[in-house]
């Protein structure tokens, strides 16, 4: 059988569905050959492999708005299982399925449109996000900028400006690349706190295949004026938590992973907490502040 191999985050995905085909186009930039072992694989059901997926021990579930469904992660003796049900159609279930010993994701996905293809968009990252924990890694709901060859990460709600910050400083500050709109992977090589680009990135498609030191992390909040402030280690856990895969809070083992992968992103990283306009004055403070350490 002929796979397809991407290169996320410097982890080899080889899968036996070709997601680019399937209109995930977002992996396009991630494609590589095939050569040596893979950190990961995707594979498909065979037969009725899925009947026998153990779905007794549930740990959250959460609404994934894009494909109107609700989606569970459960654990399993071999790792964890995330199924989807479209709320309109409760016996149309969407398995993923990943076992940690392996690292092989198994799903039923056959994507036929374009709630399908956000329903595998998202499964794959829910299950990549578990072999991202074992790998010192964790994808990080936030806006990646690029400046002067390194990376700066802003956080915060969806909706409390993290694209217009990051879109300002492209507009104010020269050199400046946007590197992802939604989800950066943040993973700890060595002694470096290395940002990457993914294939998901929200409703901004900027997919890039690039890596860059990370410079800084930094909690947007509004407010009627600029100011930007340095973080205490405790507050600093406390604005990026949050911004970690949520479902991973709700078993013990990942969440140890990604509490330990955190205390370790901001051992190295200074922490930043922007109160500000959506003007071009506040991404030049944060720019100072990040890049400049002014």
């Amino acid at each position: 059988m002929e796979h397809r191999e991407y290169i996320i985050a410097d982890l080899r995905l080889r899968s036996e569905i070709d997601l680019v085909a399937l209109g995930l186009t977002g992996f396009r930039p991630f494609e590589a050959d095939c050569i040596g072992v893979a950190d990961c694989y995707i594979k498909q059901f065979t037969g009725d492999e899925k009947d026998v997926i153990d779905t007794s021990m549930p740990l959250a579930t959460s609404y994934l708005a894009e494909a109107d469904a609700d989606g569970t992660l459960y654990k399993t003796s071999a790792g964890y299982t995330y199924s989807i049900h479209p709320r309109d159609n409760k016996d149309e279930v969407t398995i993923f399925d990943i076992d940690c010993i392996t690292n092989t994701i198994s799903t039923n996905s056959h994507p036929t449109n374009i709630i399908d293809r956000s329903i595998l968009r998202f499964g794959i990252w829910v299950m990549f996000g578990v072999v991202l924990a074992q790998n010192r890694g964790v994808a990080i709901h936030s806006s990646a900028i690029v400046a002067d060859g390194r990376c700066a990460i802003f956080l915060g709600e969806s909706g409390t400006g993290k694209s217009t910050h990051t879109r300002l400083w492209r507009e104010n500050i020269e050199g400046t690349r946007l590197l992802n709109d939604d989800s950066p992977i943040v993973r700890i090589v060595g002694n470096e706190v290395r940002v990457y680009g993914s294939p998901w990135s929200g409703k901004t498609p900027c997919y890039k295949s690039e890596v860059y030191p990370l410079s800084g992390l930094c909690r947007i909040v509004q407010a009627p004026n600029n100011r930007i402030t340095r973080l205490s280690t405790i507050s600093a856990i406390g604005a990026l938590l949050p911004s970690c895969p949520p479902m991973f809070a709700h078993d013990i083992q990942l969440q140890d992973m990604i509490c330990s992968i955190v205390g370790e992103i901001l051992r190295h990283t200074p922490a930043y907490r922007l109160e500000c306009l959506p003007d071009g004055d506040a991404a030049k403070l944060s720019y100072k502040t990040i890049m400049l350490n002014e």
